[in-house]
């Protein structure tokens, strides 16, 4: 088994979601040991939840699955660049296809991409 470096960050390593085809940058989010081996056992992006505090399965309730292509660990053991088919073309639970959907111009953000999907209606308004 590959061993990461979780003991840096509180049991934690950042895990950049990038498409496989196009490089673009999905999303950040967190694994732990545990969403680590799930993401590799089953080929679906596993994170953990900082916010419920739980394991979980990207796209679970969305259905926005990542399927995973590729893993690239940086030099240190401690971050990971997870390159995925994005299925369903949205990682962002506002429902964008990328949760870097905002530009900053000066002092403001610009809104730069568009919703893909209604997060009320998969969501039933809690997001």
């Amino acid at each position: 088994m590959i061993e990461l470096d979780f003991e840096k960050q509180d049991g934690m390593i950042p895990a950049i979601a990038q498409d496989y085809k196009t490089g673009e940058v999905l999303m950040m989010a967190y694994m732990n040991r545990e969403a680590w081996e799930k993401t590799l056992e089953t080929g679906i992006a596993h994170y953990w939840s900082r916010s419920r505090n739980k394991l979980w399965k990207k796209g679970e309730s969305s259905g926005n699955l990542q399927e995973v292509k590729e893993i690239r660990v940086d030099c240190d053991d401690d971050t990971v660049v997870i390159k995925v088919n994005q299925i369903g073309n949205a990682a962002c639970h506002l429902g964008y296809r990328s949760c870097f959907f905002r530009v900053v111009q000066g002092n403001t953000l610009k809104v730069d991409g568009e919703r893909v999907f209604d997060p009320d209606e998969v969501y039933g308004g809690s997001k």
